[in-house]
Protein backbone atom coordinates (compact mmCIF):
# COMPACT_ATOMS: atom_id res chain seq x y z
CA UNK A 1 0.00 0.00 0.00
CA UNK A 2 2.92 2.11 0.68
CA UNK A 3 4.65 1.48 -2.52
CA UNK A 4 1.08 2.29 -4.27
CA UNK A 5 1.16 5.56 -2.83
CA UNK A 6 4.52 6.53 -3.55
CA UNK A 7 3.96 5.56 -7.22
CA UNK A 8 1.11 7.52 -7.00
CA UNK A 9 3.23 10.83 -5.50
CA UNK A 10 5.83 9.81 -8.46
CA UNK A 11 3.21 10.01 -11.16
CA UNK A 12 1.63 13.24 -9.83
CA UNK A 13 5.12 15.05 -9.29
CA UNK A 14 5.93 14.04 -13.07
CA UNK A 15 2.42 15.50 -14.14
CA UNK A 16 3.31 18.66 -12.24
CA UNK A 17 6.26 19.17 -13.93
CA UNK A 18 5.56 18.47 -17.36
CA UNK A 19 2.34 20.88 -17.16
CA UNK A 20 5.07 23.70 -15.31
CA UNK A 21 7.03 23.56 -18.67
CA UNK A 22 5.70 25.93 -21.25
CA UNK A 23 5.38 24.70 -24.57
CA UNK A 24 8.30 25.69 -27.22
CA UNK A 25 8.07 28.99 -28.62
CA UNK A 26 8.71 29.23 -32.69
CA UNK A 27 10.40 32.24 -34.07
CA UNK A 28 7.80 34.43 -36.19
CA UNK A 29 8.00 38.04 -36.85
CA UNK A 30 5.60 40.50 -34.77
CA UNK A 31 2.28 41.11 -36.60
CA UNK A 32 2.87 45.05 -35.65
CA UNK A 33 5.62 47.47 -34.98
CA UNK A 34 3.88 50.10 -32.72
CA UNK A 35 0.78 49.40 -33.24
CA UNK A 36 1.05 49.62 -37.26
CA UNK A 37 1.13 46.31 -39.51
CA UNK A 38 4.46 45.66 -41.22
CA UNK A 39 4.85 47.80 -44.48
CA UNK A 40 4.85 44.85 -48.06
CA UNK A 41 4.65 45.20 -51.00
CA UNK A 42 2.87 41.82 -51.72
CA UNK A 43 -1.02 42.76 -51.34
CA UNK A 44 -0.12 44.93 -54.74
CA UNK A 45 2.12 42.21 -56.35
CA UNK A 46 -0.61 39.70 -55.64
CA UNK A 47 -2.97 42.28 -58.24
CA UNK A 48 -0.16 43.14 -60.48
CA UNK A 49 1.94 40.16 -61.55
CA UNK A 50 -0.17 38.09 -62.81
CA UNK A 51 -0.60 40.23 -65.47
CA UNK A 52 3.68 40.41 -66.90
CA UNK A 53 4.06 37.43 -68.46
CA UNK A 54 6.81 35.94 -70.05
CA UNK A 55 7.93 36.08 -73.75
CA UNK A 56 9.71 33.41 -75.27
CA UNK A 57 10.97 33.91 -79.11
CA UNK A 58 12.61 31.47 -81.78
CA UNK A 59 13.84 32.76 -85.35
CA UNK A 60 16.13 32.01 -88.00
CA UNK A 61 19.35 33.90 -88.31
CA UNK A 62 21.19 33.78 -91.72
CA UNK A 63 24.95 32.80 -91.22
CA UNK A 64 27.59 34.71 -92.36
CA UNK A 65 29.87 32.77 -94.65
CA UNK A 66 32.88 33.00 -97.46
CA UNK A 67 30.82 33.62 -101.22
CA UNK A 68 33.23 30.63 -102.49
CA UNK A 69 31.13 28.26 -100.30
CA UNK A 70 28.42 29.29 -102.57
CA UNK A 71 29.97 28.37 -105.69
CA UNK A 72 29.16 24.39 -106.40
CA UNK A 73 32.06 23.63 -108.58
CA UNK A 74 34.37 25.09 -105.68
CA UNK A 75 32.78 22.65 -102.90
CA UNK A 76 33.30 19.97 -105.21
CA UNK A 77 36.41 20.57 -106.13
CA UNK A 78 38.03 20.46 -102.37
CA UNK A 79 35.44 17.77 -101.22
CA UNK A 80 33.51 20.59 -98.93
CA UNK A 81 30.29 19.20 -97.80
CA UNK A 82 26.81 21.50 -97.99
CA UNK A 83 27.09 23.51 -94.65
CA UNK A 84 24.07 25.28 -93.20
CA UNK A 85 23.22 28.68 -94.35
CA UNK A 86 20.82 29.57 -91.46
CA UNK A 87 20.51 28.82 -87.71
CA UNK A 88 18.01 28.59 -84.85
CA UNK A 89 18.74 31.36 -82.46
CA UNK A 90 16.11 31.66 -79.29
CA UNK A 91 15.74 34.90 -77.25
CA UNK A 92 13.67 35.86 -73.87
CA UNK A 93 11.86 38.98 -73.09
CA UNK A 94 8.88 39.86 -70.69
CA UNK A 95 5.59 41.68 -71.68
CA UNK A 96 2.79 43.46 -70.27
CA UNK A 97 -1.44 42.15 -70.76
CA UNK A 98 -2.78 45.54 -71.12
CA UNK A 99 -6.19 44.30 -72.59
CA UNK A 100 -7.66 41.30 -71.17
CA UNK A 101 -10.91 40.97 -73.24
CA UNK A 102 -9.11 41.52 -76.37
CA UNK A 103 -6.08 39.54 -75.24
CA UNK A 104 -3.59 42.75 -76.17
CA UNK A 105 0.24 42.21 -74.62
CA UNK A 106 2.42 45.62 -75.46
CA UNK A 107 6.53 44.63 -75.27
CA UNK A 108 9.30 46.37 -76.90
CA UNK A 109 9.85 45.60 -80.66
CA UNK A 110 13.54 44.14 -80.31
CA UNK A 111 12.40 41.79 -77.85
CA UNK A 112 9.51 39.95 -81.30
CA UNK A 113 11.64 41.70 -83.83
CA UNK A 114 11.94 38.79 -86.43
CA UNK A 115 10.14 36.39 -84.34
CA UNK A 116 9.10 33.18 -86.60
CA UNK A 117 6.99 32.08 -83.17
CA UNK A 118 6.33 33.64 -80.10
CA UNK A 119 5.50 31.90 -76.91
CA UNK A 120 3.76 33.73 -74.10
CA UNK A 121 3.73 32.25 -70.80
CA UNK A 122 1.71 33.78 -67.73
CA UNK A 123 2.07 33.76 -64.21
CA UNK A 124 -0.44 30.63 -63.69
CA UNK A 125 2.37 28.54 -65.97
CA UNK A 126 -0.04 28.38 -69.01
CA UNK A 127 1.68 29.17 -72.49
CA UNK A 128 0.20 30.78 -75.35
CA UNK A 129 0.96 31.44 -78.87
CA UNK A 130 0.92 34.76 -79.61
CA UNK A 131 0.85 36.96 -82.75
CA UNK A 132 2.34 40.11 -83.47
CA UNK A 133 -0.42 42.74 -84.63
CA UNK A 134 2.38 45.74 -85.36
CA UNK A 135 5.66 47.35 -83.70
CA UNK A 136 7.29 50.76 -84.26
CA UNK A 137 11.11 50.25 -84.03
CA UNK A 138 11.27 54.19 -83.38
CA UNK A 139 9.95 53.70 -79.79
CA UNK A 140 10.62 50.20 -79.59
CA UNK A 141 6.94 49.70 -79.15
CA UNK A 142 5.23 46.24 -80.31
CA UNK A 143 2.15 44.93 -79.41
CA UNK A 144 1.22 41.43 -79.79
CA UNK A 145 -2.14 39.42 -79.04
CA UNK A 146 -3.12 36.21 -77.07
CA UNK A 147 -6.08 33.93 -76.85
CA UNK A 148 -8.34 36.21 -74.66
CA UNK A 149 -8.99 33.62 -71.64
CA UNK A 150 -9.00 34.53 -68.06
CA UNK A 151 -6.40 37.33 -68.42
CA UNK A 152 -5.28 39.87 -65.97
CA UNK A 153 -4.89 42.94 -67.17
CA UNK A 154 -2.94 46.15 -65.64
CA UNK A 155 -4.51 49.64 -65.20
CA UNK A 156 -2.51 52.33 -67.18
CA UNK A 157 -1.40 55.55 -64.96
CA UNK A 158 -1.15 58.69 -65.78
CA UNK A 159 2.99 59.36 -66.00
CA UNK A 160 3.09 62.70 -66.61
CA UNK A 161 1.94 63.46 -62.87
CA UNK A 162 5.45 60.99 -61.69
CA UNK A 163 7.74 62.99 -59.83
CA UNK A 164 12.00 61.94 -58.78
CA UNK A 165 11.77 60.28 -55.59
CA UNK A 166 7.77 57.64 -56.20
CA UNK A 167 8.64 54.64 -55.36
CA UNK A 168 8.43 51.39 -57.92
CA UNK A 169 8.18 48.01 -59.11
CA UNK A 170 10.09 46.61 -61.88
CA UNK A 171 8.53 42.85 -63.38
CA UNK A 172 9.91 40.81 -65.91
CA UNK A 173 11.90 37.66 -66.54
CA UNK A 174 15.80 38.51 -65.78
CA UNK A 175 18.20 36.25 -67.79
CA UNK A 176 15.30 33.93 -68.00
CA UNK A 177 15.26 32.93 -64.80
CA UNK A 178 11.29 33.85 -64.35
CA UNK A 179 9.58 36.59 -63.26
CA UNK A 180 11.21 38.40 -60.69
CA UNK A 181 10.47 41.75 -58.59
CA UNK A 182 12.62 44.42 -57.69
CA UNK A 183 12.05 47.90 -56.13
CA UNK A 184 13.49 51.28 -56.40
CA UNK A 185 12.57 55.17 -56.97
CA UNK A 186 12.14 57.28 -60.24
CA UNK A 187 15.76 58.27 -60.68
CA UNK A 188 15.11 61.09 -63.17
CA UNK A 189 12.36 61.71 -66.02
CA UNK A 190 12.30 62.80 -69.27
CA UNK A 191 15.68 61.40 -70.36
CA UNK A 192 16.76 61.63 -73.74
CA UNK A 193 19.65 62.06 -76.10
CA UNK A 194 20.62 58.91 -75.23
CA UNK A 195 20.53 57.51 -78.82
CA UNK A 196 18.47 54.02 -77.43
CA UNK A 197 15.62 55.19 -79.66
CA UNK A 198 14.83 57.39 -82.40
CA UNK A 199 11.78 58.64 -79.80
CA UNK A 200 13.03 58.76 -75.93
CA UNK A 201 11.32 60.05 -73.05
CA UNK A 202 12.25 58.09 -70.30
CA UNK A 203 11.79 57.34 -67.03
CA UNK A 204 15.01 56.75 -65.47
CA UNK A 205 15.14 53.80 -62.22
CA UNK A 206 17.29 52.29 -60.24
CA UNK A 207 14.95 49.28 -59.72
CA UNK A 208 17.17 46.44 -60.94
CA UNK A 209 16.36 46.06 -64.87
CA UNK A 210 18.68 43.50 -66.53
CA UNK A 211 19.01 41.10 -69.98
CA UNK A 212 15.41 39.60 -69.91
CA UNK A 213 13.38 42.29 -68.45
CA UNK A 214 12.83 43.85 -71.89
CA UNK A 215 9.06 45.15 -71.89
CA UNK A 216 7.86 44.39 -68.39
CA UNK A 217 6.43 46.40 -66.30
CA UNK A 218 7.38 49.35 -64.19
CA UNK A 219 4.64 49.92 -61.72
CA UNK A 220 3.89 52.26 -59.09
CA UNK A 221 2.24 51.07 -55.33
CA UNK A 222 -1.11 51.03 -56.70
CA UNK A 223 -0.14 48.70 -59.15
CA UNK A 224 -0.60 50.68 -62.10
CA UNK A 225 1.82 50.54 -64.80
CA UNK A 226 3.62 53.48 -65.26
CA UNK A 227 6.34 52.43 -67.89
CA UNK A 228 7.94 49.79 -69.68
CA UNK A 229 11.04 48.62 -69.02
CA UNK A 230 13.06 49.11 -72.37
CA UNK A 231 17.26 49.62 -71.38
CA UNK A 232 19.92 49.76 -68.93
CA UNK A 233 23.47 51.24 -69.30
CA UNK A 234 25.39 48.52 -68.03
CA UNK A 235 29.53 49.03 -68.66
CA UNK A 236 29.66 45.66 -67.32
CA UNK A 237 27.01 43.79 -68.91
CA UNK A 238 24.60 43.60 -65.61
CA UNK A 239 22.79 46.11 -64.01
CA UNK A 240 24.27 49.31 -62.13
CA UNK A 241 21.04 51.38 -61.23
CA UNK A 242 20.45 53.15 -64.49
CA UNK A 243 17.52 51.55 -66.06
CA UNK A 244 15.01 53.15 -68.86
CA UNK A 245 11.54 52.52 -69.58
CA UNK A 246 8.65 54.11 -71.62
CA UNK A 247 6.01 56.56 -70.07
CA UNK A 248 2.79 55.06 -69.86
CA UNK A 249 1.29 58.09 -71.41
CA UNK A 250 3.64 57.44 -74.48
CA UNK A 251 2.85 53.64 -74.79
CA UNK A 252 -0.84 54.46 -74.41
CA UNK A 253 -0.75 56.61 -77.63
CA UNK A 254 1.52 54.39 -79.78
CA UNK A 255 -0.94 51.07 -79.00
CA UNK A 256 -3.80 53.09 -80.22
CA UNK A 257 -1.82 53.83 -83.57
CA UNK A 258 -0.74 50.33 -84.05
CA UNK A 259 -3.35 48.40 -83.07
CA UNK A 260 -6.05 50.82 -85.73
CA UNK A 261 -2.83 50.63 -88.76
CA UNK A 262 -0.33 47.81 -87.55
CA UNK A 263 2.09 50.58 -87.49
CA UNK A 264 2.67 54.61 -86.33
CA UNK A 265 2.06 56.99 -88.43
CA UNK A 266 3.87 59.86 -87.58
CA UNK A 267 3.19 63.36 -87.76
CA UNK A 268 4.83 66.82 -88.58
CA UNK A 269 4.41 70.20 -89.12
CA UNK A 270 7.32 70.65 -91.11
CA UNK A 271 10.14 72.57 -89.35
CA UNK A 272 13.69 72.18 -88.20
CA UNK A 273 14.41 72.90 -84.64
CA UNK A 274 16.90 73.23 -82.22
CA UNK A 275 17.47 73.27 -78.95
CA UNK A 276 16.90 76.90 -76.77
CA UNK A 277 20.31 77.29 -75.45
CA UNK A 278 21.00 80.06 -72.64
CA UNK A 279 23.61 81.96 -75.38
CA UNK A 280 20.17 82.35 -78.08
CA UNK A 281 18.07 82.77 -75.38
CA UNK A 282 20.31 86.21 -74.36
CA UNK A 283 20.83 86.80 -78.48
CA UNK A 284 16.85 86.99 -79.00
CA UNK A 285 16.71 88.27 -75.23
CA UNK A 286 14.35 86.12 -74.26
CA UNK A 287 13.07 85.36 -70.74
CA UNK A 288 12.47 81.64 -71.31
CA UNK A 289 15.34 79.21 -70.18
CA UNK A 290 13.38 75.88 -71.90
CA UNK A 291 12.04 75.43 -75.17
CA UNK A 292 12.54 74.63 -79.10
CA UNK A 293 13.33 77.09 -81.89
CA UNK A 294 12.58 76.86 -84.77
CA UNK A 295 15.27 77.03 -87.09
CA UNK A 296 13.38 76.77 -90.66
CA UNK A 297 9.72 76.39 -91.93
CA UNK A 298 9.45 74.38 -94.77
CA UNK A 299 6.92 75.68 -97.48
CA UNK A 300 3.76 75.14 -97.82
CA UNK A 301 3.85 73.23 -94.62
CA UNK A 302 1.36 72.80 -91.92
CA UNK A 303 3.75 74.89 -89.81
CA UNK A 304 3.84 77.62 -92.93
CA UNK A 305 0.18 77.04 -93.05
CA UNK A 306 -0.63 78.11 -89.12
CA UNK A 307 2.01 80.75 -89.18
CA UNK A 308 4.87 79.67 -87.58
CA UNK A 309 8.38 81.24 -88.49
CA UNK A 310 11.86 81.51 -88.19
CA UNK A 311 12.91 82.48 -84.58
CA UNK A 312 9.93 81.32 -83.12
CA UNK A 313 10.40 79.67 -79.70
CA UNK A 314 7.71 76.78 -78.87
CA UNK A 315 7.53 76.70 -75.55
CA UNK A 316 4.41 74.14 -74.61
CA UNK A 317 2.71 71.70 -77.35
CA UNK A 318 -1.41 70.74 -75.73
CA UNK A 319 -0.76 72.48 -72.46
CA UNK A 320 2.77 70.25 -72.18
CA UNK A 321 5.66 71.85 -71.65
CA UNK A 322 9.04 71.63 -74.40
CA UNK A 323 11.95 71.25 -73.04
CA UNK A 324 13.88 71.47 -76.07
CA UNK A 325 14.13 69.98 -79.69
CA UNK A 326 13.96 66.67 -78.97
CA UNK A 327 10.73 67.14 -77.03
CA UNK A 328 8.84 68.90 -79.94
CA UNK A 329 10.15 66.60 -82.01
CA UNK A 330 8.64 63.56 -79.86
CA UNK A 331 5.36 65.58 -78.82
CA UNK A 332 4.16 66.31 -82.38
CA UNK A 333 5.54 62.68 -83.67
CA UNK A 334 3.28 60.55 -81.52
CA UNK A 335 0.18 62.41 -82.68
CA UNK A 336 -1.85 61.44 -85.06
CA UNK A 337 -2.05 62.46 -88.61
CA UNK A 338 -4.88 64.91 -89.02
CA UNK A 339 -4.52 66.17 -85.61
CA UNK A 340 -4.91 69.69 -84.44
CA UNK A 341 -2.07 70.51 -81.94
CA UNK A 342 -1.84 73.84 -79.81
CA UNK A 343 1.47 75.42 -79.66
CA UNK A 344 2.16 77.61 -77.12
CA UNK A 345 5.24 79.97 -78.54
CA UNK A 346 7.28 83.14 -78.13
CA UNK A 347 7.70 85.15 -80.99
CA UNK A 348 10.64 88.26 -79.85
CA UNK A 349 9.64 88.31 -76.51
CA UNK A 350 5.67 87.88 -76.56
CA UNK A 351 3.48 84.95 -75.88
CA UNK A 352 1.50 83.72 -78.82
CA UNK A 353 -0.98 80.78 -79.54
CA UNK A 354 -1.34 78.95 -82.88
CA UNK A 355 -2.95 75.78 -83.95
CA UNK A 356 -1.90 73.54 -86.36
CA UNK A 357 -2.84 70.43 -88.09
CA UNK A 358 -0.24 67.77 -88.03
CA UNK A 359 1.07 66.46 -91.22
CA UNK A 360 2.44 62.92 -92.37
CA UNK A 361 5.88 62.45 -93.10
CA UNK A 362 6.51 60.24 -96.29
CA UNK A 363 10.53 59.53 -96.18
CA UNK A 364 11.87 59.28 -99.50
CA UNK A 365 13.84 56.42 -100.21
CA UNK A 366 15.84 54.42 -102.75
CA UNK A 367 16.37 50.61 -103.13
CA UNK A 368 20.73 50.38 -103.02
CA UNK A 369 20.27 47.67 -105.62
CA UNK A 370 18.82 50.36 -108.30
CA UNK A 371 22.15 52.35 -107.66
CA UNK A 372 25.04 49.96 -108.14
CA UNK A 373 25.74 46.29 -107.60
CA UNK A 374 27.69 46.41 -104.31
CA UNK A 375 24.44 47.95 -102.47
CA UNK A 376 21.88 45.95 -103.26
CA UNK A 377 20.05 44.87 -100.19
CA UNK A 378 20.27 48.13 -98.78
CA UNK A 379 17.08 50.67 -97.91
CA UNK A 380 18.58 54.60 -98.51
CA UNK A 381 16.27 57.64 -97.02
CA UNK A 382 16.65 60.95 -96.54
CA UNK A 383 17.20 62.59 -93.03
CA UNK A 384 13.43 64.12 -92.40
CA UNK A 385 12.50 66.49 -89.95
CA UNK A 386 11.02 63.72 -87.86
CA UNK A 387 14.26 62.15 -87.66
CA UNK A 388 16.72 62.16 -84.54
CA UNK A 389 19.40 62.89 -86.80
CA UNK A 390 17.87 66.13 -88.10
CA UNK A 391 19.62 69.25 -87.87
CA UNK A 392 22.81 67.22 -86.56
CA UNK A 393 24.17 65.74 -89.62
CA UNK A 394 23.59 65.91 -93.48
CA UNK A 395 23.74 63.33 -95.71
CA UNK A 396 21.19 59.98 -96.44
CA UNK A 397 20.47 57.37 -93.95
CA UNK A 398 20.78 53.90 -94.45
CA UNK A 399 17.31 52.48 -93.37
CA UNK A 400 17.78 48.84 -93.41
CA UNK A 401 20.59 46.18 -94.60
CA UNK A 402 20.01 42.66 -95.79
CA UNK A 403 21.82 40.29 -93.72
CA UNK A 404 24.43 38.91 -96.16
CA UNK A 405 23.64 41.15 -99.05
CA UNK A 406 26.28 42.58 -100.88
CA UNK A 407 25.58 45.90 -98.96
CA UNK A 408 26.13 43.91 -95.72
CA UNK A 409 29.47 42.42 -97.32
CA UNK A 410 30.79 45.48 -98.15
CA UNK A 411 30.50 46.92 -94.66
CA UNK A 412 26.98 48.99 -94.30
CA UNK A 413 25.11 48.92 -91.63
CA UNK A 414 22.03 49.93 -90.85
CA UNK A 415 21.69 53.87 -89.37
CA UNK A 416 24.58 54.34 -90.94
CA UNK A 417 25.10 57.98 -92.71
CA UNK A 418 26.49 58.51 -95.98
CA UNK A 419 27.56 61.94 -95.89
CA UNK A 420 29.97 61.98 -98.88
CA UNK A 421 30.34 59.89 -102.42
CA UNK A 422 33.60 60.31 -104.13
CA UNK A 423 34.58 63.14 -101.88
CA UNK A 424 31.77 65.32 -102.86
CA UNK A 425 29.17 65.66 -99.69
CA UNK A 426 25.20 64.77 -100.21
CA UNK A 427 22.29 65.81 -98.48
CA UNK A 428 19.17 63.66 -100.50
CA UNK A 429 18.80 60.59 -102.34
CA UNK A 430 18.41 62.69 -105.24
CA UNK A 431 22.40 63.84 -104.76
CA UNK A 432 23.25 60.00 -104.02
CA UNK A 433 21.14 58.85 -107.05
CA UNK A 434 22.93 61.62 -109.33
CA UNK A 435 26.40 60.62 -108.27
CA UNK A 436 26.51 56.95 -109.04
CA UNK A 437 25.54 57.31 -112.31
CA UNK A 438 28.51 55.95 -114.74
CA UNK A 439 30.48 55.22 -111.49
CA UNK A 440 32.65 51.98 -111.24
CA UNK A 441 34.48 52.20 -108.31
CA UNK A 442 32.74 54.61 -104.90
CA UNK A 443 34.07 55.95 -102.38
CA UNK A 444 31.57 56.92 -99.78
CA UNK A 445 31.81 58.37 -96.51
CA UNK A 446 30.21 57.09 -93.93
CA UNK A 447 29.25 58.43 -90.49
CA UNK A 448 28.47 55.56 -87.94
CA UNK A 449 27.27 57.09 -84.18
CA UNK A 450 29.96 59.69 -83.37
CA UNK A 451 33.02 57.95 -85.86
CA UNK A 452 33.38 58.70 -89.53
CA UNK A 453 34.43 56.15 -91.89
CA UNK A 454 35.38 55.39 -95.05
CA UNK A 455 34.57 52.97 -97.60
CA UNK A 456 35.55 51.72 -101.33
CA UNK A 457 33.34 50.01 -103.18
CA UNK A 458 34.47 48.47 -106.97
Amino acid sequence: MNNQRHLLSAALLVLGLAAAVPPPVQAALPALVDGQPLPTLAPMLEQATPAVVNIATESRVQLRRNPLLDDPFFRRFFNIPDQPRERRAQSVGSGVVVDARRGYVITNHHVVDGADTITVTLRDGRQLDAKVIGSDSESDVAVIQVPARNLTALPLADSDRLRVGDFVVAIGNPFGLGQTVTSGIVSALGRTGLGIQGYEDFIQTDASINPGNSGGALVNLRGELIGVNTAIIAPGGGNVGIGFAIPANMVARLMEQIIAHGSVRRGQLGVSVQDLTPELARAFNLPASQGAVIAQVSPRSTAAKAGLKEGDVVLRVNDRPIRDGGGLRNAIGLLEVGETVRLEILREGKPLALDAKVGEYVPVKAEGEALHPRLAGATFEDIGPNSPLAGKVQGVLIADVDSGSPAARAGLRKNDVIIGVNRRPISSTAELKQLMIDRDGLLLNLQRGQEELVLMLR
